[in-house]
Order: structure tokens, then C-alpha cells, then sequence
């Protein structure tokens, strides 16, 4: 079949006085938020390339058709389809979730306490049915305090511009008018009477924080609180004790904190602390006392508390601890629960506020777990809690835990239909040292009977962005290729949170580099262990995690026999010049800002992926994309994959597949998600010769 080609229309861009060809910018519309919203603006020879790149990608794996359904098949039968969440107990009901083995989306259930009476209040199947629609993204649900009506906020294109719906539960007439685009969240007032929403702006950036009296029209919503600055974005939340609401104004470096009484008739937010360049801290309330997580001489975070925010009289509740990252606190009355990250495990603690003891939680003789902790009920009088936990190799359990008398019975363990050994797998901590000596945790996951002798092929997923850590849990899905003698390892590289904020901070910015090194350090150092061998590594990641791929892969791509890339941040030179994309501006402080800034221009500049594409042998490559997406715009990776063809010397697969209803996430739904994975996993197997 054809290759596809995109048409070149050379256009020579400068900045800092360097000057760069881009061939394929004119791709890139000038109403492209208009586009991500209505695809039928996308310039019809755009949209003809992106059909024969899907067509491509179609024929040339087309011998994996059988291949994907085998996978399809064995992760829907991992999966317990027909299965219900433990109950939250609320004042009058008790809510839960179910899934059913036809149904694609969840629906909300609930009952009276102390009746067998049984009310659906939700059913996503059937409102997607009703509205006819292919893509059907969930933003928000939430009941309001009187338990009368739900509201509801929905993405019918993957876009994330969502539509605020608010109805009668009894009779499912909705009782306001609805909202458009806000960010989907949606706050109830403890009255019932309005609720509270964040409103997107022009660049899809939610600034604004409005009040809507429900059964009002629109035009008269009260705007309560506005950012003016366009790199920080809004949102707002209730206090632990309900006391206060919460607006949280922030970037990814630096927060603020305003509050407002929840019985305010006229809402006016009050500022807490002033923000500070590189400064986050969040404020809550319990027991009339106020707490703050914060960062603020405490690198890896720590909590103060004092009793009134007008003197602000902060003592340390909570001291900082070097490369160990304090978490946040849940409140009950006689007990705060907080947990700690460090070495890429988290740990749970729990204090007896009578006693003022603290213990850790001990959940499993494991040593590479994710823990968790939620409320049994609304009613914060109780010892109860649900603690949960999974690993690389155990699916997930769940115990009632007292935390007074320690009984704990196990309530819900996640079930594995088609069966589960745990002990069929490995599940092994390494640490790697990196170029600059920082050592870099390794989570492998493996098969027992998989041999380390050099011969297997390796999977190496990566991120190190934004701060956000990789836990080390359960995946069910994973299993298709560690059962198929591929090791998984996940490398908790720099620029995640894993060590704490200082992990962060060697990973962004000028120091970027640093994920690429880790991550590159890391596929060595399993080739040196006789894990894998070279162009027997396969990489994958998505988003940031495609940034990550794509500089990798030009930096060493002999160490690869191929990548996988989901909606790929790979034209970040770009994306970093244009100021008015959605996250732009709020990333200034994660990547740079090459517009203004000549250090961080020549900085990205060395290591972009699209502008450092060379003339070389590059390994198997699956690129994904969706037309909707509005963190990471289409046009990147078409552009990416164009560029590529242009350049490399090599005969192995370059695949460009465009989801042309979905957005940032891919498709909606349950079978959707699967369908994708299964897809990422045939073109997997099949360049690593196991189909």
C-alpha cells in the first residue's frame, strides 16, 4: 500500500534570532480550539491525510485482527464485569456503583438506610442511548445534600468542554437551565439552592468561579471569583468540617488559597496566604483547627496547623522529612490518617487524636504495594475506614479496618474471572544509577518461567513530568504481555514525584534532560543485568511520556526495537512558542519559556522531538492521536509522523493511528478502552515476533 505523504509547504520560522524550516506547520489551524470542538472546521486536506494514515496503519496490521480480539477477549475476561463498589453510607443513603456485563458505563445505585428498596439514579448506557452519541465522556456526579437532585456534567466530542446538567432524581426532569463549557466540576451549596462551577475562557482555561441559582437562568450566574493571571487556573471545594468553602487558584509551581463561609449570602472570597513564586500550600479545616500542606521551607512538604486564619499563627503539626513526601490528611473525629511517599512506596499513617499516637498502617508482607484509604460513611463518628491495597502481581483487596480495636474483614477483593495465581509472577525493586550518579527505582514485573538470560523482549514505560509519580499496582491488562514472556518494567524516572519534590525539580525545566538520561540509563542497566538485550526494548508512554519517547528515540534509537506513543507531546518547540493553546502558559514553570526566555528557548530547542529528527534507522513505531484532544493537539504528532518518514533510513513500521472521536484519554467507554490497549499490545507482539 501507498505510503501516505503529507504536502510540504516550506515555512521558515525565527526566534532569539535562530532560524528552523518547518514543512508542515500550515497543518496547524488558526481556529484549531474551533476545530477540537466541531471537526467538521478541520481542513478537508487534513482530515483526507489523517484517513489514509488510519488506512495504513489498517493494512499494515491487519494481520493482527485475530490477534487483537484474543486480547480483547482476555482482558474483558479479566475483568468482572458485573460488579458492584462497597456502599458509602451518606446521611439518609447509602450510594454505590455497578457495572453490568452488557454495559460500557457505570450506574449509580442507591437505597434508604434500613430499606431493601433499591433506586437507580443513573444509568450511563442509557443516557449515551438517549443522546445518540459516539463519544460520551462522564465529567462530574454529584448528589446534592438533600439527596433531591443530581447533577451531572458531560463531553459528547472528547474535547473537554463540559455541559452542566442539574435534575429532579424523583422525576429526571432536569429543574435548570444548562451550563456550557466549564470544566465539569460541580459543588453544591449545603442549601441546595445554587451551585458553584468553573467556567472555561477562550484558550479552554478555567479562571472563573460562578454561582448558579438552580431553577435560574444562566445569565444571571454571579461571578464570585476571577484569576487575571492566565497561567493559573480555578477550582473550589468544601472544608472536611463543611464550614468553609475552598476557591484554589494555581499553575503546576505555585498556589492560592481564598475562603468563604458556607453560609454566606453574598459570597466574598478571602484570600489566605498570598501567593509566593514556587510556593504551593492547601488549607482545609477540622475541629476548629486549620491545616496547610504545604512546600514553603519544606521542600518535600509538611503540614502546619493554627486555629484562625486572620492571625495565622502557623505551628508545625507534621515536620518535613528530606526525599520523603508528605501527603495530605483525612479527617475522622478521633483520628487523622496522612500518608508519605518515598523511593517510589507509599505508606499510610494513622493518629489517635485523643492519645496523640501515630502508627503505620501494615497491609502485606509485600514490599512493593500502592495502599489506600476511604470513608465507610459521611458520619465522621466512627472508627471505621476501607483499606485497601494491590501490587505489580495482586489484584486488589479491600478490609473494613477499626482503628480502634484493629479487627480488620476483607470486604471486596478484586476478582480475576478467567483466574489469577499471584504466585505465577515476580515482582522485583531495583535501583539504576544514572549518569549523574542519582539512583533511579526500577518496578519489573515478570513471569516466573520468563528466563533472564538476555533473550526476553522488555516493555519500559516512562513519564517524569508535572510531578506525577507512577504507582506500582494492579493491572490486569498488563498481564497479556508478562503471561507472553515480556518483562514489564516501569522506570520512575526524574520529573515525577517519587522522591520527592526534589525529583521533581532535577526532571523540568532546565534540567529536562534528566528524564531522557534516567530512562535511557535505565534500558542500559537491564541490558547489563540480562533482563533484555539491545533492540529488544520496547518503549512506551503517553502524552508527556510521548515527549519522553520521541527524545529518547532520536537520542538512542538503536537501543529499540520499537516505540509505542499515546497523543504525543512531540512538537514542544512549538507548543512552548504559541501562547494562546490551553496549557501553554500554565506550563511556563514545568518547561520553559522560549518565547521570552533565550536559555529556555535553545534548551528545548536541543531536545524537542520534532526538531531534533535525524537521518537514521529508527525501531518500529505506533504512533496515537485524537482529533479532540485539547491538552495535546493532533497536529503534533501528524506533523511528527510526516517529518519522520522525511528522514528515516529505515524499513520498519512508522504507523500513525488518529481516533477521530475521542479526545486527550482516547475513546469512551469500557469496550473502547479495551479495544485501544488491545491495539497497542498486537502491534506489540507482532514486531516482537510472538504472533
Amino acid at each position: 500500500m501507498k505510503i501516505p505523504q503529507l504536502r510540504k509547504k516550506p515555512e521558515i520560522k525565527s526566534c532569539h534570532n535562530v532560524t528552523w524550516e518547518d514543512n508542515y506547520s500550515w497543518i496547524h489551524q488558526e481556529n484549531i480550539l474551533e476545530v477540537l470542538k466541531d471537526s467538521s472546521k478541520l481542513l478537508p486536506e487534513v482530515k483526507k491525510y489523517l484517513e489514509e494514515e488510519n488506512s495504513y496503519t489498517e493494512y499494515n496490521l491487519k494481520d493482527t485482527k485475530k490477534h487483537q480480539k484474543e486480547i480483547f477477549d482476555e482482558i474483558k475476561g479479566r475483568i468482572k464485569l458485573d460488579d458492584e463498589s462497597l456502599p458509602f453510607k451518606d446521611k439518609e443513603y447509602e450510594y454505590w456503583n455497578k457495572t453490568t456485563t452488557e454495559g460500557n458505563y457505570s450506574i449509580r445505585l442507591r437505597k434508604k438506610i434500613g430499606s431493601k428498596k433499591i433506586e437507580e439514579i443513573w444509568n450511563g448506557d442509557k443516557e449515551k442511548a438517549k443522546l445518540k452519541t459516539e463519544y460520551f465522556g462522564i465529567g462530574d456526579l454529584e448528589v446534592s445534600n438533600n439527596d433531591k437532585y443530581l447533577g451531572y456534567s458531560l463531553d459528547l466530542k472528547g474535547s473537554e468542554y463540559f455541559t452542566i446538567y442539574i435534575r429532579d432524581i424523583d422525576t429526571e426532569k432536569l429543574i435548570t437551565e444548562k451550563i456550557e463549557e466549564t470544566s465539569g466540576s460541580i459543588t453544591f451549596s449545603l442549601d441546595d439552592k445554587y451551585i458553584f462551577y468553573s467556567k472555561l475562557d477562550e484558550f479552554h482555561r478555567p479562571r472563573k468561579i460562578y454561582r448558579h441559582e438552580i431553577g435560574t437562568t444562566t445569565k444571571n450566574d454571579e461571578l464570585i471569583f476571577e484569576e487575571k493571571n492566565e497561567a493559573f487556573t480555578v477550582g473550589i471545594g468544601l472544608s472536611p468540617d463543611e464550614k468553609y468553602f475552598f476557591i484554589t487558584t494555581s499553575d503546576h509551581n505555585t498556589s492560592e488559597q481564598y475562603y468563604f463561609g458556607v453560609n454566606e449570602k453574598k459570597p466574598i472570597p478571602k484570600l489566605i496566604k498570598k501567593r509566593k513564586r514556587g510556593i504551593i500550600y492547601s488549607v482545609s479545616s477540622w475541629k476548629n483547627y486549620f491545616y496547610c500542606h504545604t512546600n514553603e521551607d519544606a521542600e518535600d512538604f509538611k503540614i502546619d496547623k493554627c486555629s484562625n486564619l486572620d492571625e495565622q499563627n502557623w505551628e508545625t503539626y507534621i515536620a518535613a522529612k528530606n526525599e520523603v513526601l508528605i501527603g495530605g490528611l483525612i479527617f475522622l473525629n478521633d483520628w487523622i490518617i496522612r500518608g508519605e511517599k518515598s523511593n517510589a512506596l507509599g505508606k499510610l499513617f494513622v493518629k489517635n487524636t485523643k492519645t496523640d499516637l501515630e502508627e503505620e498502617l501494615i497491609f502485606s508482607n509485600e514490599k512493593v504495594i500502592v495502599p489506600g484509604v476511604s470513608f465507610v460513611q459521611k458520619d465522621k463518628n466512627t472508627d471505621l475506614v476501607y483499606l485497601s491495597y494491590s501490587s505489580p502481581k495482586t489484584p486488589g483487596k479491600t478490609y473494613l479496618y477499626n482503628l480502634k480495636t484493629k479487627e480488620k474483614k476483607m470486604v471486596k477483593e478484586q476478582e480475576i474471572p478467567s483466574g489469577h495465581n499471584s504466585e505465577d509472577y515476580i515482582v522485583e525493586r531495583l535501583e539504576c544509577p544514572s549518569h549523574d550518579g542519582r539512583l533511579v527505582p526500577l518496578t519489573i514485573t515478570r513471569h516466573k518461567k520468563t528466563k533472564i538470560d538476555g533473550s526476553a523482549t522488555l516493555l519500559l514505560y516512562g513519564y517524569g513530568s508535572y510531578g506525577s509519580s507512577m504507582s506500582p499496582d494492579f493491572s490486569s491488562t498488563k498481564l497479556s504481555l508478562i503471561n507472553r514472556d515480556i518483562i514489564w518494567v516501569t522506570a520512575h524516572i526524574r520529573g515525577g514525584m517519587e522522591r520527592g519534590m526534589k525529583w521533581w525539580k532535577e526532571g523540568k525545566l532546565l534540567n529536562k534532560k534528566n528524564t531522557f538520561e534516567d530512562y535511557i540509563a535505565v534500558a542500559k542497566f537491564l541490558i547489563a543485568s540480562n533482563y533484555t538485550s539491545k533492540k529488544k526494548i520496547i518503549g512506551m508512554g503517553g502524552s508527556a511520556g510521548g515527549l519522553l519517547m520521541g527524545a529518547v528515540m532520536n537520542q538512542e534509537p538503536e537501543l529499540f526495537l520499537g516505540i509505542v506513543m499515546a497523543v504525543p507531546f512531540v512538537d514542544s518547540l512549538t507548543t512552548n512558542l504559541d501562547h494562546s493553546l490551553p496549557l501553554t502558559v500554565g506550563e511556563f514553570d514545568e518547561f520553559g519559556n522560549a518565547k521570552k526566555d533565550k536559555k529556555h528557548f535553545d534548551y528545548i530547542f536541543s531536545y524537542a522531538p520534532y526538531n531534533n529528527i535525524r537521518k537514521t534507522d529508527y525501531p518500529h513505531i505506533l504512533i496515537t492521536t485524537s482529533l479532540s484532544d485539547n491538552r495535546v493537539l493532533f497536529d503534533e504528532p501528524a506533523k511528527f509522523t510526516a517529518k519522520l518518514r522525511d528522514y528515516k533510513t529505515d524499513n520498519n513500521l512508522l504507523l500513525l493511528k488518529t481516533e477521530m472521536n475521542a479526545g486527550h484519554g482516547g475513546k469512551s467507554g469500557r469496550d473502547g478502552a479495551i479495544e485501544e490497549i488491545a491495539f497497542d499490545y498486537a502491534f506489540i507482539l507482532k514486531i516482537s515476533k510472538k504472533i
